[in-house]
């Protein structure tokens, strides 16, 4: 009877593995819809200045006001998500990000709308960056899923974002490019992906246990995690957005001068290129983490450096051919970093801090989306190449900081 009873057992468990519902599937599509919003003006710098006749410093300030919306929307998500659950803060962000949609799809009408619209898309993403990464994280493990550890969970958000990423900007600018009202229909793919969000988030279950009233969120008796979290951390944050912000804002404006009509399309090409670049570096980042801690963070930054010191290669020569492959290894370099500060964020909190530490995180990665406007101030001073080969010294720097950290957190 025992020689039967096993095998039995070991397939019941593998079958319930196999056919685990996969909930995690489900809530997915809302960090691509977050990554979507965030990306489908991005591409469209160019058509809004050539349409709309907006001026380069009015399209960068609406860059800009998205910023501004975005860190309430970060630092209020985690909270609200901790406090009322995951189900009902995401499904708010994503109602916010729509209505922010409709503005910007009413600009060309009432240019004004524009920035309620761009203040709410960064309220809209913020929030379902921090609400979201966490569902899915907690609906990828047990209970509700299979995944192997939580680092692998955690990193399952990252992918959807750079799905989102990559694709919400191509297919916004193609619309731009070659549709009619290319304004008002570049925004509306975006509609269409906040309705399938939001039906395939509907059968996922809430993961937050409800609270008697009244009751506050156990505290650690010390936050151990709030030390490792600052050295091993913070310090790659910024480059999470940092690299990418670069690689589509910058870089396509520095070296399109002589692809004449095709300017739009370029960027959007590029502000594909760049997430999808993010994408494909997942395997390595998973061999990576398994190699040693800060192995994902430190070849992340490394790869930054050298898209950015390709970057500055090709914005000297005029190169837009080089300019792409600057841009897919910034790609790379955001794919490891954000893989490395999701897994890293998974393994210090505790859960009921999980959705807090994990907007303190995104926080501190869309400081990144200021390096644009920091290579705009210093070229009042130096050339667009010798701005780029310092971000690469800067990035080489911090990499330095990481493994020294890494090594003293080990020892």
């Amino acid at each position: 009877m025992p020689l039967s009873h096993t095998p039995t057992a070991q397939v019941g468990t593998a079958a319930t593995a196999a056919f685990a519902p996969r909930h995690w599937l489900r809530a997915g599509w809302l960090m691509t819809a977050s990554g979507w919003s965030a990306n489908q003006y991005s591409s469209l710098l160019g058509a809004y200045r050539a349409h709309l006749g907006l001026t380069a410093a009015a399209t960068t300030a609406l860059f800009a006001v998205y910023v501004v919306g975005l860190i309430p929307g970060l630092l209020a998500g985690g909270p609200l998500a901790d406090r009322h659950g995951r189900r009902r803060v995401t499904y708010t962000a994503l109602g916010i990000s729509a209505l922010a949609t409709c503005l910007l799809m009413a600009g060309p009408a009432a240019p004004v709308l524009l920035w309620p619209g761009r203040f709410l898309t960064g309220v809209g993403a913020g929030t379902l960056l921090t609400a979201g990464s966490v569902w899915i994280k907690e609906l990828s493990t047990p209970p509700y899923g299979t995944a192997p550890t939580p680092g692998a969970a955690a990193r399952r958000s990252g992918l959807f974002l750079s799905a989102g990423f990559a694709t919400g900007g191509l297919a916004a600018s193609l619309i731009a490019q070659w549709a009619p009202y290319p304004m008002t229909l570049a925004y509306v793919p975006h509609l269409v992906l906040v309705a399938v969000a939001a039906l395939g988030a509907a059968r996922a279950p809430e993961t937050v246990p409800a609270r008697t009233p009244g009751a506050a969120a156990p505290e650690p008796a010390v936050p151990a995690y709030r030390t490792p979290f600052r050295r091993l951390v913070v310090p790659v944050a910024p480059w999470v957005f940092a690299a990418p912000a670069i690689a589509f804002a910058v870089l396509p404006g520095l070296v399109d001068t002589g692809l004449h009509g095709w300017q739009t399309v370029y960027a959007g090409i590029i502000t594909a290129v760049t997430p999808g670049a993010g994408l494909l570096v997942a395997p390595l980042a998973r061999r990576l983490t398994a190699r040693h801690r800060v192995a994902t963070g430190a070849a992340g930054l490394l790869v930054t450096a050298a898209g950015l010191l390709t970057g500055a290669l090709a914005v000297a020569r005029a190169e837009p051919a080089v300019a792409l492959l600057a841009a897919a290894l910034l790609g790379a370099g955001y794919g490891l970093c954000v893989a490395y500060g999701l897994t890293e964020v998974a393994a210090l909190a505790p859960p009921h801090h999980l959705a807090r530490l994990t907007a303190r995180f995104w926080t501190t990665c869309y400081l990144g989306f200021c390096a644009p406007y920091v290579v705009t101030l210093l070229t009042a001073t130096f050339t667009p190449p010798a701005i780029l080969l310092g971000a690469a010294v800067l990035a080489l720097l911090t990499l330095a900081t990481v493994v020294r950290s890494g090594a003293r957190t080990s020892a």
